[in-house]
């Protein structure tokens, strides 16, 4: 059987304001911002080959609603420089699963339209 999908290559956010916005994903959380588009309200930034393009939709039929897990080496300190950044905490690192294999654990804070962003580390046993 031949695989449709391979991965992921683009998700979208939607927001209200780019500009704030771009300032919250490059700035606070760090992303590599690749390009604003002039006179349009859309940015997009490169996380770990997969693009994430923020846009102010122009039909309510096409807003998102996403929640983002992004991945990092130590939740705590991420979770700390995001927070000392200016992003709104929703919940502090918290450890959700574990299992034989190690520890999930995640931490929210908020975009500047209130979607909750995820931090994840995944934590092995030793």
């Amino acid at each position: 059987m031949i695989s449709l999908v391979t991965g992921i290559r683009q998700i979208h956010v939607s927001v209200t304001n780019i500009e704030t916005s771009v300032a919250f994903y490059r700035d606070v959380l760090g992303l590599r911002h690749l390009f604003t588009v002039p006179e349009q309200p859309m940015a997009f930034f490169d996380v770990g080959g997969v693009r994430l393009y923020l846009g102010v939709p122009e039909d309510e039929a096409y807003r998102s609603r996403p929640v983002i897990y992004f991945a990092v080496d130590h939740v705590a300190a991420a979770f700390d420089q995001v927070v000392s950044r200016g992003a709104r905490v929703l919940a502090g690192p918290t450890c959700v699963h574990r299992d034989d294999d190690g520890e999930l654990w995640l931490a929210f804070v908020a975009d500047p339209d209130g979607t909750p962003v995820a931090l994840s580390e995944q934590r092995r046993v030793r």
